[in-house]
């Protein structure tokens, strides 16, 4: 009697256990959470995912927007096995599906920004079983211009040191070898006056024996 309701208490334990476990399982979203982007032109809203079960044809995407000044949250897109655009709405004819399901991937491209899409975007991917999880979001910022981050400013930094440290080697080779050549012109006026001195000191030697022969 014991024996045979051993292993079934043994399997219900597992099966308690694995259902307590399962909940955990659920989909993590990674998105940029902070964007900016120039007025007028295209930007990627990056979404990749993580899933415990395989990605089927269940699989899920929606995206909507929150604006930043306020107001009710708006339908973006949605994806399940195909595309579905809006057909209505401030993003009608103005995003399009970026992604890949089978690499995890579930990304737009928002087309011709304007000021007011300003807001965040939420990025919400349903795999089931994996259905629970947080919603990924994106803070996008439409600027006139992009300004210049840390990394562009370090960038122009050693950028700059680079271009110093070059202009300074130069500057020395160029000196050591002007120093090099006027060393070598003095040098070479050196080796002509004693030329001189010594052909001078011949002629003399010359002159000085023809009078001595001449007496």
């Amino acid at each position: 009697m014991y024996g045979k309701s051993l292993p079934r208490a043994v399997l219900l334990i597992l099966g308690v256990q694995l259902t307590a476990l399962w909940p955990a399982a659920a989909v993590e979203i990674y998105t940029s959470r902070v964007l900016e982007a120039v007025n007028g032109t295209d930007v990627r809203l990056k979404c990749t995912f993580s899933s415990f079960a395989p990605v089927g044809d269940a699989l899920t995407v929606t995206w909507n927007f929150r604006p930043q000044d306020g107001g009710s949250e708006q339908f973006v897109f949605y994806y399940h096995m195909d595309p579905f655009k809006p057909l209505t709405g401030r993003f009608k004819d103005r995003v399009v599906w970026d992604g890949n399901p089978e690499r995890y991937d579930a990304s737009i491209i928002l087309w011709k920004l304007q000021f007011d899409d300003n807001g965040t975007y939420t990025c919400q991917v349903k795999n089931p079983p994996d259905v629970d999880g947080l919603i990924g979001e994106i803070r996008l910022s439409v600027v006139q211009t992009v300004r210049f981050s840390e990394i562009y400013f370090l960038a122009l930094i050693i950028g700059s040191a680079c271009a110093l440290m070059v202009i300074v080697v130069i500057v020395v080779v160029l000196f050591q070898h002007l120093r090099k050549r006027r060393w070598a012109e003095r040098a070479h006026k050196v080796v002509e006056i004693q030329s001189n001195e010594e052909e001078k000191l011949n002629q003399e030697k010359k002159v000085a024996v023809y009078l001595e022969d001449t007496d």
